[in-house]
């Protein structure tokens, strides 16, 4: 069943992507998304195609969220004001659009709990027998949150989350801002470190940013859209990643 080998001797940290990856949080983040635009295009003049997977995963997966508002309406030709920070989530600019999608994920999180993908806590646990570094990277301000409730939060080393991002002004994925930043913070240089994801636009961030190996997670994406952008392994499954004993050299 295994169909890549991580190697403590040639990696010292695994970056992961959370909703999709570790977590089954992406169908949550979908189905906000999709109660957030159907009703949004609803109320407007005019006939618009409701939101679909496919969009999500176009449009808005792995995206900040004004950037993934932003997209997803350009696609039914509306343009938007971006907004300010301060907006509220009543305020009708990608920014308010996305803390209105923020609102309607954490209460499907807080009913609906959160589902840990199997082979995650096995691949986090070997991981750090093997003293390799494992950090989160990951577009959602809502990351800690989702760890904690997920029961994960003290197997990860690092998080980049939409909280840092904000902080230190870095551009979301597919720009390799947030993956090369997890690794500094892990003491890793890319180049020593795995990236796993499952959107094309953290596959074409981590290819971009120079890592040792990137993995793809084709839950919902086609695996050969996952190699087109340049994953070097793709899986269906955390359980076909196994780790080695071995230290280092």
């Amino acid at each position: 069943m295994t169909a890549i080998t991580v190697r403590p001797q040639r990696y010292d940290a695994v970056l992961f992507d959370l909703d999709g990856v570790l977590t089954d949080t992406a169908s949550v983040h979908c189905a906000a998304w999709k109660r957030l635009f159907d009703h949004y295009l609803t109320a407007r003049a005019g006939h618009h195609e409701p939101f679909t997977t496919a969009d999500y995963l176009d449009h808005v997966d792995g995206k900040p969220r004004a950037d993934g508002v932003l997209d997803f309406l350009r696609s039914r030709r509306i343009e938007l004001p971006r907004g300010a920070p301060s907006d509220p989530s009543d305020a009708e600019t990608a920014v308010g659009l996305g803390k209105r999608k923020d609102r309607y994920f954490r209460d499907a999180l807080a009913t609906g709990g959160v589902r840990v993908f199997d082979g995650a806590i096995g691949l986090l646990v070997s991981l750090r027998e093997a003293h390799v570094r494992v950090a989160v990277v990951s577009a959602s301000r809502n990351c800690a949150l989702v760890l904690e409730r997920a029961g994960l939060a003290g197997l990860v080393d690092v998080v980049v989350d939409g909280v840092v991002t904000d902080e230190l002004g870095l551009p979301g994925k597919p720009d390799p801002a947030t993956f090369i930043e997890a690794a500094r913070r892990c003491g890793c240089r890319p180049s020593r470190s795995a990236v796993i994801e499952d959107s094309s636009a953290g596959v074409r961030a981590a290819r971009a940013g120079g890592f040792g190996l990137v993995i793809g997670v084709a839950r919902v994406a086609a695996s050969h859209d996952l190699r087109d952008v340049g994953a070097e392994v793709v899986i269906r499954s955390l359980r076909e990643i196994s780790v080695t004993t071995s230290g280092r050299p």
